[in-house]
Order: structure tokens, then sequence, then C-alpha cells
């Protein structure tokens, strides 16, 4: 795909292409933002309603839904894995093999993967695609891991899938050394609601790795690999490379590979494992990737250089350097998707590019729920995404004072994650979610002591009493003074957060 043909109407990309490339490798963000005042900017789209459910209205759908929640419970949790596609392969055989009735792109890396999945929905959805999307975790409610056509689906589907294969999964639990686990069974639940749709194009997020994950029995006519960091290095390694070895699992047999930049060890693993399949690779900062950007009210304008050409201003309702680069990954995985770059040579309707990206929600992503004081919501939960938000933080928003509340599972490099905060945060108030995964609160503060100092710490076990110091800290200089919460540390702390602030 290095060689993809242009046409009359594309400028050559050597012609202001090259410029941004050595940029591009080394993923500096600061070589990215552009100096720019914000502007308004009209767009079609406008910035959308985040979708995410709240519990059903009706009291016996709700009863059903928590029935099959608590179910599930009993299963083995996200973070309790035997590495082996076996058991999942077994539902897939007894279930008639639903993943293979559609074509699929899979995306794995560290950090990106669920915003740039719903570019993709976005942008297949904007090209009148069915589109179905398994992401995960959930911000807060379990449905909105299975989407169809853009919407998680309904509480009422939901318990008609799980009702529907529970047959199938009590049958290969029988059969198995290990029953299958919650997340194997949403995975079973996603590719037969899928299936029966039916959908046209499946766009689907790994839980945890790529080789031996749950998701892994699809073979993807896309693979994409979002940045490689290091998290997980109990499951998948303790070097980019090693992790990359891991995640090189879902790029198949003459497969396209869209790779995201990467840190050259892990690099070097995924072009590897792309040659000995014969898969095609387009890398950013190369064959696509981010030619310019500016700050703009409620987002960021973009031009995009994909497989076929330039896509200029294009209207991004998300925030941060890092949501570009997922949207220039999505645009040349959708590229890709419909052969742009290998059998076509034009780029794809550009008003229709720029509808998509600008229909874009990604819920819990530097999400503002609140004004006066501004509370904006991020899932960062590792250093590399506690770097990237706190940039864009900056980049975005113009706080005078901005106050962390920061609740983080225990099994993450909690130390780095408030290193990358300490900057930018006047004062931290650490808390605890409701997960069992939970680092206690008194535990965090003690690490977070090390990090800002006693006097900038303040520990409040309880959400909705840190969300409360919060807000009353960042109202100290006066309500017009320009204060902010930044509500981050782990997916389920947001989605809490967003539930006591009144969203959903």
């Amino acid at each position: 795909m290095s060689d993809h043909p242009g046409t009359s109407d594309t400028p050559d990309p050597l012609d202001s292409f090259d410029e941004i490339v050595e940029a591009e490798t080394t993923r500096d963000p600061d070589l990215a933002v552009i100096e720019a005042g914000s502007r308004t900017l009209r767009t079609q789209g406008g910035s959308p309603e985040a979708d995410v459910p709240a519990r059903p209205a009706d009291p016996e759908v709700d009863k059903a839904l928590r029935e099959v929640e608590t179910e599930l419970a009993t299963r083995w949790g996200e973070t309790k894995l035997e590495p082996s596609v076996s058991r999942i392969s077994a539902l897939m055989d007894v279930l008639g093999e639903p993943q293979r009735s559609y074509p699929s792109i899979h995306i794995t890396g560290t950090n990106g993967k669920t915003s740039t999945a719903r570019m993709i929905e976005a942008l297949l959805g904007a090209f009148e695609l069915r589109t179905g999307r398994y992401t995960s975790p959930h911000v807060q409610s379990i449905t909105e891991r299975i989407s169809l056509d853009g919407a998680p689906i309904s509480a009422e589907r939901f318990i008609e899938t799980y009702d529907d294969i529970k047959p199938y999964v009590e049958m290969v639990d029988g059969q198995q050394e290990y029953r299958l686990s919650f997340f194997e069974v949403l995975t079973g639940m996603a590719y037969a609601a899928f299936a029966d749709a039916p959908v046209d194009v499946a766009v689907v997020e790994v839980g945890m790795g790529g080789s031996w994950d749950a998701t892994n029995v699809i073979d993807g006519d896309v693979a994409v690999i979002t940045p490689i960091d290091l998290d997980h290095t109990d499951r998948l390694g303790e070097t980019p490379a090693e992790i990359a070895g891991e995640k090189s699992g879902i790029i198949k047999q003459d497969a396209t590979v869209i790779l995201a930049q990467q840190p050259v060890d892990a690099a070097q693993v995924l072009l590897k494992k792309a040659v000995e399949v014969d898969a095609t690779v387009a890398r950013e900062g190369l064959e696509f990737g981010v030619v310019d950007r500016q700050i703009a009210v409620g987002g960021q304008l973009l031009t995009l250089r994909g497989l076929g050409g330039e896509y200029p201003e294009v209207y991004l309702p998300l925030h941060g350097a890092y949501q570009a680069h997922n949207a220039a990954v999505a645009l040349a995985a959708v590229e890709a998707f419909f052969g742009v770059g290998a059998q076509r040579a034009e780029s794809l309707d550009i008003d229709t590019v720029r509808k998509a990206f600008a229909a874009v929600s990604s819920p819990g992503r530097l999400e503002v729920v609140r004004r006066s004081p501004t509370i904006v919501l991020d899932a960062a939960h590792n250093p590399a995404g506690a770097r990237a938000t706190a940039e864009a933080v900056q980049e975005a928003f113009d706080f005078s004072r901005l106050i962390g509340v920061v609740g983080a599972s225990g099994d993450k490099n909690v130390r780095g994650l408030l290193e990358a905060f300490e900057p930018i945060f006047a004062e931290v108030v650490v808390t605890q979610n409701s997960s069992h995964r939970a680092m206690d609160a008194d535990e965090l503060a003690a690490i977070a002591v090390e990090v800002f100092g006693e006097e900038r710490v303040q520990v409040e076990p309880r959400l909705p009493d840190a969300l409360e110091a919060a807000i009353t800290l960042a109202e100290e200089e006066g309500e017009f003074a320009g204060g902010g919460v930044l509500v981050t540390g782990s997916v389920i702390t947001v989605g809490e957060a967003r539930l006591l602030l009144g969203k959903g």
C-alpha cells in the first residue's frame, strides 16, 4: 500500500505529506499541536449527546436485565484469564459460526481502541452500511458493549440474545475444563446479535492482547493496531515488543493492517508478523496521517491524509491530539475496507467523511458533563493515557485551577498515572469506586502524597463526597475564576461519577 496510486485531483503526497513524516514517526504530540486560538465552526453534526443508556424504565425489563447481569457476574471476570480461544471456539461451533457471516474490522492496541472503533463505526454508517460494534469495558450500562447501527442494543434485545445462546453456553461449559468467562459469553452474544441483525460489517475491539483474546475467532479483513504502550504487563509482557507479539495475533492471512505510530521495537514485531501472513501494511506518518490540526470550539478542525488522498476541513467534536491520530487511523481503516489505495485510487466522498466525523461521540473521553465549575470526565487508567489526557486538557481548556478526582484500580501503574497528572492538578482528591478491583483510597492517598505532597492531597473514600470536595476546591477562587474538575483513573470511576452528575 506504500505505492498506492493517486488521481489527477489528488496532490502528490510528497509535496505536503513528507513534512509531517518525521513528526508523526516520533509521535511527539507537541509537534502536532498548532497554536491557534479558538474559532467558531458551523458543522452539520454539531456536538452529539453521548449514547450511554440509562437503566430500563420498565421495572420488569430492569429486573430481567439485572438477572442476566447477576448470572454473568458468577463467571470469571475480565481480569481472570486462561489464555486460550478453545472455549469461545467451541461456543462459535455450536452456534453455527455466526462470526463468519459478515466481514470484520478488528482493533487492538493499548489506548484509543474504543474511540477509534466509534469513529470507524460512524464512517461506515455514513456510507450506508449496517454496522455492529463490540467494545469494552462499558461506562455505565453493560448494553453499551454491543451496538447496532451506531446505538447500543436495547435491554430487551440484550436479554433476548442472552436467553438465545444460554443453552449453548451451558453445553460448552459442561465440555470444557473451565466455564466460559464473562467476556467470552458477551463476545458470543455480540457475534450472535450481529449475525441475527444481520450487519454488513462488524467493528470489534479486543478485550486484552490479541492472540488468545476471545474476540480473535474472527478473520478481520482489516486489522487496526492503535498505539502500544505498557499495560497489563503481568499478562502481555514487560516491553512494547513483547506486548506487540500478543497483539499481532489479530493480523490474519492476506489482511490489511493499519498501524498507528508505534515504539520502534513494537513496530518491528508487527511488521514481521504482517510479512509472515502476506498482509498489506499502511503506516501512520507514511501512508496516512494528520497533516494539519487546529483547535476549534468543542473540538478540532483537521486535514487528514488518507490512503486515497487528502481530506481537508474535517471537524471532530473531540479534544486532544491523540483523538486526531485516532481519526486518521479510523479513516485509513475504512478506506482499506473499501479497497481504497489497493483496488481503488480515488478517495472517499469528502462530504460523507465530514458528516460522519462531525457526529462522533466518545463518552467518558474528555467529556464535559457540567459547567460552573466545569467538570470533565476522562477514563485514562494508565500512564500513557494520562499523559495524553493531561496534554489535551491544557490545550482544550483554560482552567486557572484544576482539581483532580482520582479513583484507580489496584492492578494499574497508579504512580505513573498520578505523575502524569501532577503538573496540571492544583490539588487531587483521591477516592475509590465500587469495583472489587478498586485501590483502597488510603493506599492511593499514600502514593499521591509522595507524588503531590501532603498539602495537595485530600482523601474522600466515597465518590459522592470526593466530587463535592473537588467542586468546593475548584470554586475557592470565585464563580468566574475558571476553576475546573477532572474525574479520572478508571472507566468505572468515570461511569459512577457520570451517574452521580445526572448523566444517564
